[in-house]
């Protein structure tokens, strides 16, 4: 239960998360240094970004912390952090035309973003139950009958988790492709720029990809040991 082969796939998933969040810090620093030929804020591209596509109640915050940019569905408002929100450099406009991204998602009702929002309260307590219930199910024993059912559920709500991660992904890559192309047709960015773009959009989908590897391998390992149990039974 507690160790097997798959764990060792974890443990590398484990690894190429912490080297793209470490990537997403050293990214957002170097490019932080490097301001943008258009001399905007994060703000104002923010603003720009969500009248052009007729988003004229969209609020934009500023938000305390690093890295806390966000868009709230719910509130519908863009949050962005002070250095993104002020910030005129690469870094900022970049991150700032990716929550926007995520407004227009919503506002045009893109699958994948309506997806996320209807599974995203069961994920949610998903995630604090369903390991609990594995734990328990495997201590009780998967002989026994409740043990067997624990298991079994455990498996079912942590699949919920899995699938909310997955569909995170185009959500992602669809949000940073919106932010490209509204700020290289809207002249906030030139050619020369899109490296920079690239870099520090690209790092922050890597850290989504190796959060639903993790997801995915966790899963595959849950199922394998009960599938493995029941077979020896």
């Amino acid at each position: 239960m507690f160790f097997h082969p798959i764990d060792i796939l974890i443990f590398i998933a484990f690894g190429i998360s912490l080297w793209a969040q470490f990537k997403v810090q050293g990214n957002f620093s170097r490019y932080s240094q490097v301001p943008s030929a258009s001399g905007l804020t994060g703000a104002e591209v923010a603003r720009r970004i969500l009248d052009q596509n007729g988003l004229y109640n969209v609020p934009v915050e500023m938000v305390p912390g690093q890295l806390t940019d966000h868009y709230d569905p719910i509130k519908r408002v863009v949050r962005l952090s002070e250095p993104v929100y002020l910030g005129r450099s690469i870094a900022a406009i970049s991150v700032a035309a990716h929550e926007v991204g995520h407004a227009v998602q919503h506002k045009e009702a893109y699958g994948a973003l309506a997806l996320r929002h209807t599974i995203f309260p069961i994920a949610n307590i998903s995630s604090g139950i369903a390991p609990y219930l594995i734990l328990i199910g495997f201590l009780l024993g998967i002989s026994s009958s409740l043990g067997s059912t624990m298991i079994g559920i455990g498996i079912f709500l942590f699949s919920a988790v899995v699938l909310f991660q997955l569909i995170t992904l185009p959500v992602e890559f669809n949000a940073s492709s919106r932010a490209k192309k509204f700020m290289l047709s809207n002249g906030m960015i030139y050619d020369r720029e899109s490296e920079g773009v690239n870099k520090v959009l690209g790092a922050a989908a890597l850290t989504y990809v190796a959060a639903a590897l993790i997801s995915v391998l966790q899963l595959l390992k849950f199922v394998t040991i009960f599938l493995q149990s029941r077979d020896e039974r």
